[in-house]
């Protein structure tokens, strides 16, 4: 663990442009910026294709064999980031679960309200299944909003009968868009990313005037019974800690077998700074272990 590495991390959150609550078009534009900065490793391919109907990127890495599908889900509170700007995280979940990763390029808020997005992730899925794809041979993994996402879809999978994943993978999941967990103000001096402000807004643009305590909105409301095994990763200086740790009691709850790994002083989706930042890189280890280990 590096104090350095934290403390240049933070301070790279915290001088940035990027407010998550800002005017969507113009943070659209900046969230791509900050996503596109670090070039992706030579050896990364990606390519666009459709399923169902929803665009999508999927990411491969040269001269690796391919054990399983990892579809994955981008952050960016339902309204920024696009599959292939953030196809760096998903090429390093690629990499670490030695998987073919497809990330989808839901709609986004708030010209595609809620229940949009759900709806792109349910039709990959289901155009997925019906090419044929094992599920025991995918996973599903998200950051942040695309964590809560990839939990929601899965609800909405087991509620129209249809298979789940072997396993997912939720990282720093936004999971609560009522914003009620104790973290939302306990951790506000310690986040360096993200405000209770700026996602106030953004769940507002995303629900569209919707019950936000929805389990398809707000997962950590659900019935959680009968989804696959999941590892729940969070950072301790997120207002979103307390999306994890109630997230994965509500699993447990519910007799889903869970992993919850809180790494101290690290922020929001940490495991994207895996390149000058040991816990992240860590953090991805455990990735993709989990979901070689669940694959058939």
């Amino acid at each position: 663990m590096s104090q350095d590495q934290r403390v240049a991390v933070q301070r790279l959150l915290r001088d940035g442009p990027l407010d998550m609550g800002g005017d969507v078009r113009e943070q659209r534009v900046i969230f791509d910026q900050m996503m596109a900065a670090r070039a992706l490793p030579g050896d990364v391919i990606t390519r666009q294709d459709t399923l169902g109907g929803v665009p999508v990127t999927v990411i491969d890495v040269a001269g690796m064999p391919s054990r399983g599908v990892v579809v994955y889900f981008h952050g960016g509170a339902y309204a920024l980031g696009s599959a292939a700007a953030t196809a760096g995280l998903g090429s390093e979940v690629a990499r670490s679960a030695g998987a073919r990763v497809i990330s989808v390029d839901y709609r986004l808020a708030p010209e595609h309200p809620y229940p949009a997005a759900v709806d792109d992730a349910l039709a990959v899925w289901r155009e997925l299944l019906n090419a044929g794809q094992d599920p025991g041979e995918t996973a599903f993994a998200g950051e942040s909003a695309g964590g809560g996402l990839a939990l929601a879809a899965m609800l909405a999978a087991r509620d129209v009968g249809l298979p789940l994943p072997s396993s997912a993978v939720l990282m720093s999941p936004w999971a609560d868009l009522t914003l009620t967990g104790p973290s939302m103000t306990g951790k506000a001096a310690a986040d360096p990313a993200l405000t209770a402000a700026g996602l106030r807004r953004r769940a507002r643009d995303y629900a569209a005037g919707q019950d936000l305590a929805q389990p398809l909105i707000s997962p950590v409301f659900g019935n959680l019974t009968g989804l696959p095994a999941l590892l729940i990763q969070a950072g301790s200086d997120e207002i979103l800690l307390d999306d994890a740790t109630r997230l994965a009691a509500r699993a447990a709850a519910c007799d889903a077998a869970v992993t919850l790994q809180v790494t101290p002083r690290v922020p929001h989706v940490f495991q994207g700074f895996a390149a000058v930042l040991e816990e992240g890189a860590d953090a991805l280890t455990s990735v993709g272990a989990f979901i070689r280990s669940h694959l058939k």
